[in-house]
């Protein structure tokens, strides 16, 4: 007897960001395996009685093996549930569903992913800006700020981070911001490109601070606990 999976993305934590097919599948979960970003108004779309699981990572804080949350999502399917790995953003952008889909596929299990709003979208929206701009930003990436070990990655491609006409949105770097700005300015980067910083956005916690590259690395203010979200490049001009 084998169950079904479903991966389902939950926005950046606002639960009205939630799309109607996420819903559906929270209310008919018999298991619901959620991401700490995921957790809180989010999880009252599940329905009573079904087995809630807390299996999020956060940086610096323990956090389950990679290897026993994709075992857990095989355990549950095989027991016949219908499952719900409840990721936070955009179950695809950053949130390791690779190696979860590899261990479904690996045990026969079915399954399918559900898009969802990532943190990028959700900053831009609350400062009320695009992510692209004619003329100026024909371009957008999405780049990690750290590696697993925490600091920046290696072997980042430098020359596309410094293009002047593309907006990048760094996820997961407010802590190696500093030292990622130092290089970008040196390969040609204006120090006085436009960057947004995004903490907690689309929840009570969210706060948005605009700066240039070089003002928000040398922010010496301490890092709060709200997830962090930096978006720089030729972003719109505050109204």
């Amino acid at each position: 007897m084998s169950g079904f999976v479903s991966f389902v993305s939950s926005g950046p934590g606002d639960p009205e960001l939630l799309t109607l097919k996420a819903v559906d599948r929270l209310r008919r979960a018999d298991a619901v395996l959620y991401d700490d970003l995921s957790a809180g108004p989010i999880l009252e779309h599940a329905r009573a009685g079904a087995d809630l699981v807390g299996v999020g990572k956060r940086a610096g804080r323990p956090s389950p093996r990679q290897d026993h949350v994709s075992r857990l999502l095989v355990d549950y399917a095989r027991t016949g549930a219908r499952v719900v790995r409840l990721k936070s953003g955009d179950a695809g952008i950053f949130g390791r569903l690779e190696e979860e889909l590899t261990a479904l596929r690996a045990a026969g299990i079915d399954h399918e992913v559900i898009p969802g709003v990532t943190a990028a979208s959700a900053a831009a929206a609350a400062a009320g800006i695009p992510l692209t701009r004619r003329q100026t930003a024909r371009r957008l990436q999405f780049v990690t700020g750290h590696d697993v070990t925490g600091a920046l990655p290696e072997g980042l491609n430098m020359a596309a981070l410094a293009d002047p006409g593309a907006i990048t949105a760094l996820y997961m770097g407010r802590r190696t911001f500093a030292g990622l700005a130092e290089r970008l300015i040196a390969v040609g980067l204006p120090a006085d490109t436009p960057a947004l910083l995004a903490e907690g956005v689309s929840t009570p916690a969210e706060r948005l601070s605009r700066h240039s590259l070089a003002g928000l690395a040398a922010d010496q203010s301490a890092p709060g606990d709200a997830p962090a979200l930096i978006l720089f490049g030729p972003l719109a001009e505050e109204d």
